[in-house]
């Protein structure tokens, strides 16, 4: 038996993660702001992360085996956690993205065609070195995806750069499944087009991506709590898989051709279209026992579960 606490793991796989825990045995605690009650049998602490003397008052003398922290966005969350938690926990999993790789906010200027067309592994990225300035001191590319994959490359390096516990962070490919559950939306957005007959947004180049079903995400930061080996690792489904395979997919699904129209260079196109690939490499984990599934397994039964295709 293990003692976990999960921060964050309120919804989607964080809560899938903290049943899969409390179900195998563990004694599971959640810390989060108060959303959403946990399964029976969990323990939960009130505080906001970013408050760290109220972080120290809910965790009390409490102490850990392992601490998977879903919800560290940025370098401070991840200093706080790290002066809160040193002493604390045996093992700490952050739980990170696929997209501290992108290339859209790693370089300055445009993205060649084909950029790391190979699947990157892990040792591709320092995430400890200089956020980028693009043009007037402004960050690269897309705003709010520059914000995004900036923190978590700084928040791995904050864990990194001088290690107060074991860590783990793990890049998870793009998760789907789970119907309703799955909030951001992004495959219902490509079951309601195709079904509707609306055209669907992409790039002229179809880059393939790395996507990880949701069970299958949950079930890898369960494993991860239990291995003994440090620094990132990638999550992803075997199978990198490209816009239009996947609108095909959902095609064979809703009965329905997909109909696509072709957005300009720079311009944004539906989730998961990129004018540049960055799909990513799970030999590591994959080499440490953990064993993945594939994409073309499980995506038709990840399609049939979103509420336009149950309706």
């Amino acid at each position: 038996m293990k003692r976990i606490l999960v921060v964050g793991g309120s919804r989607y796989f964080g809560k899938t993660l903290v049943t899969r825990a409390r179900e195998a045995g563990d004694e599971v605690t959640v810390l989060n702001r108060g959303s959403g009650a946990p399964p029976r049998g969990v323990e939960r602490l009130v505080a906001d992360r970013d408050d760290e003397e109220a972080l120290r008052t809910a965790l009390g003398s409490r102490d850990f085996d392992v601490v998977v922290d879903q919800v560290c966005y940025t370098p401070l969350q991840a200093a706080v956690a790290r002066r809160v938690f040193a002493g604390r926990t045996g093992r700490y999993v952050m739980t990170s993205t696929m997209e501290v790789y992108d290339p859209a906010t790693l370089t300055a200027g445009p993205v060649a065609p084909g950029t790391a067309s190979v699947p990157v592994a892990e040792g591709s990225l320092d995430p400890a070195r200089p956020a980028l300035v693009g043009a007037a001191g402004c960050p690269p590319g897309d705003r709010p995806a520059y914000v995004y994959a900036e923190g978590k490359r700084q928040a791995e390096a904050v864990f990194l750069r001088d290690p107060a516990f074991p860590y783990v962070s793990v890049r998870a490919a793009h998760v789907l499944g789970g119907g309703a559950a799955e909030f951001t939306g992004r495959l219902a957005h490509y079951v309601e087009r195709i079904a509707a007959g609306t055209p669907v947004d992409v790039h002229r180049a179809a880059y393939a991506t790395s996507f990880i079903h949701h069970q299958e995400m949950a079930e890898f930061l369960y494993w991860a709590t239990d291995q003994t080996f440090t620094g990132p690792v990638n999550a992803a489904s075997h199978g990198a898989t490209d816009v239009i395979a996947l609108c095909e997919a959902v095609a064979a699904h809703v009965g329905r051709d997909p109909r696509y129209r072709v957005v300009g260079e720079g311009a944004a196109a539906s989730p998961f279209s990129f004018d540049r690939a960055y799909a990513m490499d799970n030999g590591r984990a994959s080499a440490l026992g953990f064993g993945f599934g594939r994409v073309a397994d499980w995506l038709p039964g990840a399609i049939a579960e979103t509420p336009r295709a149950a309706g």
